[in-house]
């Protein structure tokens, strides 16, 4: 036990334990730098795992957002499609009707000039037969004038 009593008090052994020591706690400090390090990284990579599992959620909000104002808008749009193809099927009625009735009118016009043009005919033919028993009665006149004067010639010779 003195010897190791003088082994521990000698210069040599403590600066010998201390290198040994200061080996040890430099290794064991380097090892848990590592360590540190790995783990600080390993931290890092979940945080920045974690913030983009935020962003995904994010964006899918988003996505959902934009999604429903399309459909809302899809719906406007179509509402106003609809509105806009009664608006036009009010129009052709109501044309078709206006068509109608001047069709209408037109038909009664045509049934008007064709009782007119009968008329017109009507008239025309009894002025005929006016003109064409005016004109029999003028040549028989004329006929019968022509024989008295003949016959006259003939009798008062």
């Amino acid at each position: 036990m003195a010897q190791v009593q003088e082994l521990l008090q000698s210069t040599e052994f403590q600066e010998l334990l201390q290198n040994m020591v200061a080996e040890t706690v430099a290794r064991f400090v380097q090892d848990n730098e590592q360590r540190a390090r790995e783990l600080a990284l390993m931290e890092r990579v979940v945080r920045v795992e974690e913030e983009l599992k935020a962003l995904r959620e994010i964006e899918m909000a988003r996505f959902e957002a934009m999604e429903k104002r399309f459909e809302a808008l899809q719906r406007e749009m179509n509402a106003r499609f609809e509105a806009m193809e009664k608006r036009f099927e009010a129009l052709q009625r109501e044309m078709n009707a206006r068509f109608e009735a001047m069709e209408k009118r037109f038909e009664a016009m045509e049934k008007r000039f064709e009782a007119l043009q009968r008329e017109m005919n009507a008239r025309f033919e009894a002025v005929e037969r006016r003109l064409t028993f005016t004109q029999w009665m003028m040549g028989i006149g004329f006929t019968f004038i022509a024989m008295l004067i003949t016959l006259s010639q003939f009798l008062f010779r």
